[in-house]
């Protein structure tokens, strides 16, 4: 595998300072970091499509249904509590 001269430095730096053994090691390394990234996006793009999916079933709330419901739970909570 070749990389570009930056990216070798920095490869050659990492492994004299001990933060890896070797070359495969690092390729290992960012590897596993785009396998944990893409499955991070693929997590969030199921959220959003169910999100969706809830939001056609169930309809949606705008920002103000959501500010006068949260206001009503606050209001009840400090009534309860005095």
């Amino acid at each position: 595998m070749t990389l570009p001269s930056e990216r070798e430095r920095y490869a050659d730096e990492a492994v004299a300072a001990g933060r890896f053994r070797d070359r495969s090691e690092i390729v290992a390394a960012g590897l596993r970091l785009l396998r944990q990234s893409e499955a991070e996006v693929a997590e969030f793009v199921q959220s959003l499509e169910d999100a969706r999916i809830e939001s056609e079933r169930d309809g949606w709330l705008s920002a103000e249904d959501v500010h006068a419901e949260m206001a009503a739970l606050i209001d009840k909570a400090r009534r309860t509590t005095v």
